[in-house]
């Protein structure tokens, strides 16, 4: 692979001030290793898909994403069904799928190690709902993901902080902001329908990975490599309730909870139960919509470097 771009966020994790210096660093390692690397910076929301869908169509053979899981997201959208490859450079706070690869949180090292990777092409995910501009009605919307699609509580906690314009403190203000809706969020419930199967849920999560949120086992015996989505579905509406479920989910043991479900599929239907409450939907951490919408997996649908002898989660 000689052509290739790298693409960062200049804001993401933590230490965002030297991001242009290891940037730097990284660039040079990859150069050294015979990589024809350019680098680019993103602008906002969605810059990165537009840069990475750019550079496919540039004839590049590989794309580095180098940030948090939102930016890996991103990047991931613009390369879905071509033939250039990912590399993802850990950058950010959570970075899920770096640790489900067993990557080194440093971009410089992992920049250093990435001639030592290999190609593999994985499924994704892919959430499809009802487009919301009026306008537009009977059309829908897409958007693949990485790792995780959260349904429910998390999304309505990401759509909280989108308007208070608290995103910027980062993990202090979610881990507060999640707090603060315990007590607030009214758990309305909605139905998940698979496999002819209908489950009733207040919160949920679709798992690519065995993480959640960075370093929760959400979905203990998920391969990544392995086809299909794991469900994780939190039936209860009582806040004491979720007060148990946390301390469950801390220590390993949710998915021994009689009204906690974990069930394997490649698709499901998401639909409120009332119209009347909104329920929010999130892809790899990223405040995307709201119900219906429908999670399908997506075999072979993008070409990722990890490394060499990875065959499970480590």
């Amino acid at each position: 692979m000689k052509k290739s771009l790298l693409i960062y966020n200049p804001a993401a994790g933590r230490g965002s001030g030297k991001r242009e210096q290891q940037i730097q660093s990284a660039v040079r390692e990859l150069r050294t290793s015979g990589l024809a690397v350019e680098w680019a910076a993103t602008s906002g929301p969605s810059s990165a898909t537009a840069l990475a869908h750019q550079a496919a169509q540039a004839g590049c053979s590989l794309v580095l994403a180098c940030g948090g899981d939102g930016t890996v997201n991103e990047v991931a959208n613009g390369l879905a069904a071509t033939e250039t490859a990912l590399a993802v450079l850990p950058g950010g706070t959570a970075n899920i799928l770096a640790k489900e690869l067993g990557l080194p949180h440093d971009p410089v090292e992992a920049a250093r190690q990435l001639k030592t990777w290999q190609a593999r092409r994985i499924a994704l995910g892919k959430a499809i709902w009802p487009c919301s501009n009026a306008e537009a009605e009977g059309r829908t919307e897409q958007r693949y993901f990485v790792c995780v699609a959260g349904i429910g509580f998390d999304a309505y906690v990401l759509h909280k902080l989108a308007r208070s314009r608290a995103m910027r403190f980062g993990v202090a203000a979610y881990g507060w902001e999640t707090i603060r809706q315990l007590f607030r969020y009214s758990f309305p419930r909605f139905v998940a329908e698979m496999h002819g199967r209908e489950v009733r849920a207040t919160f949920a999560t679709a798992q690519r990975t065995s993480r959640y949120a960075g370093w929760i086992r959400m979905a203990p015996r998920r391969d990544f490599f392995a086809p299909g989505l794991t469900l994780c579905l939190f039936q209860s509406s009582r806040r004491s309730r979720y007060l148990a479920y946390a301390a469950a989910v801390l220590t390993g043991r949710h998915t021994r909870l009689d009204d906690v479900k974990e069930i394997e599929a490649t698709r499901v239907k998401l639909a409120a139960e009332d119209n009347r409450a909104p329920i929010f939907f999130e892809l790899d951490g990223e405040l995307t919509g709201r119900l219906p919408a429908t999670i399908e997996l997506v075999p072979d649908a993008l070409t990722l470097l990890i490394p060499i002898g990875l065959r499970r989660v480590p």
